[in-house]
């Protein structure tokens, strides 16, 4: 029986965003009623989002970002992280820390997200970055009121704001936590957007590109570049006035597979994104209905499918500047026929697979080997940052972004409000590592937002935030939607599984074999069967953020309806008209 929704679907016929914040969604409402497409609505939403929330997303961090445009039926993908310093070694690390990458301003990678917003708005936008960014400088100014979720999050990080005084400063006024409904003001943040829109507009007599240039100009090469490389010189980190002056986003192809005849599309192997496409691939030919939603056998079938893929991603993906990804034989279907021959209905991997074999490649030593009894296990908690939103225009454009990085990760920037790019912290420095450390290699992420477009013409943007769970949880929902019919809202709400039986992206790579952990809301018999297939079952409270937080909009292809869902694990909310 299906249980009794907490929020109804948003309903609309014209154009809706839903976002991880209620604020960022309206956001991104008001510009498409005044007449924005969805590119400049989800860049309002994605500038409201670094600054609502912060304790999860940076305006100096990453933004992996798919674009569907509808009058060419085409999709887009900017690449969402920036590369790593030139001086960033792997023997850089191990001559001087061991191998490890430490913790603060060595983390830094240069910031993909302000030219991310930049580049979307340029090529496929309608408004101005200072008529985008208006309500996300007037957030920062002015502040918000301090909500229970960014709270809780900025108690968990007090400690580590003893090391960083700069960043105590914004987040520990007078050196307190701000209480709840109280205004959090950022001073500092609305500044450097405002200085960016002030560049812009003092050069648009010379027309948009000059006026895009000259933002972009303000934070790669002039103040705020100057004020984050001073930053870096003087605390030992990378990061140089050429590492950002040379970085520009770049426009990419999506990965792409299909599943019962839908197109999926994710963005590169620099992200998880097609680890995601693989898992759809193995469970394509079981019959997922007939199994039961959150039975037993289908909670084993995409655990198991999931791990498969996983293991995929950590033999293989990288960035595709630097290695050959096999990506069109590890999304191709007779690869997944015979991968997903490995998936025994009667018994779990207790560890993670073994990787498919492409070009008779042997997996390398630092691949977990289960028979060693040398897998890695930790405790240590993974970074949770992460939002995710999705808008769509009346004219069926879609945007759909997974920003991340927050402020509150390392020292800020003092003057700027500014965090530069800590993604450094999915580091690897063995050099046989498809994801190793590398001047000008992007780090491999967890981030990864996706779209769905069925044979009809329906489009589904999707997903959702959480480091390892990001792509489990928006399979899930994906999976709700277009197997078992149910609603977008519905499908966000329905309790949902997370594996971690394989190194997480983030230091210091936790792998914890077997783990499955389940909400609440399944049942407990389920939770006994699946124990007794192998997997290490640990349970989560009902409506767990740790579980994601999916947004997800349907637009159906024969009757223009929007239908939209935010997941109440955090703070999304949905908008629409």
């Amino acid at each position: 029986m299906t249980e009794q929704q907490l929020r109804p679907t948003v309903m609309a016929t014209q154009h809706v965003v839903a976002s991880g914040h209620y604020l960022s969604a309206q956001t991104g409402f008001q510009i498409l009623e005044a007449g924005g497409n969805a590119i400049d609505a989800g860049v309002a939403t994605g500038l409201a989002t670094c600054v609502l929330e912060s304790e999860f997303v940076g305006f100096s961090g990453v933004a992996p970002t798919l674009i569907y445009l509808a009058d060419k039926r085409e999709v887009v993908t900017i690449s969402g992280v920036g590369p790593w310093p030139r001086a960033a070694t792997c023997d850089y690390f191990h001559e001087h820390h061991g191998g490890k990458v430490p913790d603060g301003l060595l983390h830094t990678v240069v910031p993909a997200a302000p030219d991310i917003w930049l580049t979307a708005l340029e090529r496929y936008g309608t408004m101005s970055f200072d008529e985008v960014a208006a309500a996300a400088i007037r957030f920062a100014r002015d502040g918000f009121p301090m909500y229970p979720m960014m709270r809780d999050r900025l108690a968990d990080k007090r400690d580590a704001f003893g090391r960083w005084p700069s960043t105590a400063e914004i987040y520990l006024p007078n050196g307190e936590l701000p209480e709840v409904g109280k205004l959090f003001v950022q001073n500092d943040l609305a500044k450097s957007l405002q200085y960016m829109a002030d560049e812009e507009a003092a050069h648009a007599d010379r027309g948009r590109a000059a006026g895009f240039q000259a933002a972009r100009d303000a934070f790669y090469k002039g103040d705020i570049a100057e004020a984050l490389v001073r930053h870096q010189e003087q605390d030992g980190g990378l990061m140089t006035r050429e590492d950002l002056a040379e970085f520009r986003a770049e426009i990419e192809s999506p990965c792409r597979t299909t599943f019962h005849g839908a197109d999926i599309f994710s963005t590169g192997p620099w992200c998880q994104g097609p680890m995601i496409l693989e898992a759809l691939n193995f469970l394509e030919p079981i019959d997922l209905v007939a199994l039961g939603h959150n039975s037993p056998e289908y909670i084993h079938a995409v655990a198991e499918a999931l791990k498969l893929a996983a293991a995929d991603r950590e033999f293989y993906y990288g960035d595709t500047k630097f290695i050959d990804v096999p990506l069109d034989t590890l999304l191709s279907k007779p690869y997944a026929e015979a991968r997903s021959a490995l998936i025994r209905p009667d018994q779990a991997w207790p560890e993670m697979p073994p990787p498919g074999t492409v070009d008779d490649k042997v997996p390398p030593p630092w691949m977990p080997d289960p028979s060693s009894g040398a897998a890695v296990t930790s405790d240590a908690a993974q970074p949770l940052e992460t939002s995710y939103l999705c808008a769509v225009d009346g004219d069926g454009n879609v945007f759909s972004a997974t920003p991340s990085d927050p402020v509150i990760s390392g020292p800020v920037t003092q003057g700027t409000g500014l965090t530069a790019s800590m993604w450094g912290s999915r580091a690897h420095t063995n050099p046989e590592h498809p994801a190793c450390v590398g001047p000008g290699r992007r780090p491999r992420m967890s981030a990864s937002p996706m779209l769905a477009i069925s044979a009809d013409g329906t489009v589904q943007p999707f997903g959702s935030p959480g480091s390892e769970v990001v792509g489990q949880a928006q399979m899930q929902a994906f999976l709700n939607v277009h197997v078992f019919g149910m609603s977008p809202q519905a499908a966000v709400e329905a309790p949902r599984i997370a594996s971690y039986s394989w190194p997480g992206s983030a230091l210091p790579h936790s792998y914890k074999p077997g783990r499955i952990n389940l909400e609440g809301r399944i049942d407990k018999a389920t939770g006994d069967a699946l124990s007794a297939l192998g997997h290490d079952v640990e349970w989560w409270p009902d409506f767990k953020w740790l579980a994601g937080s999916v947004c997800t909009v349907r637009v159906d292809g024969q009757t223009g309806l929007r239908e939209a869902g935010a997941d109440p694990r955090r703070t999304a909310y949905a908008v629409g008209w």
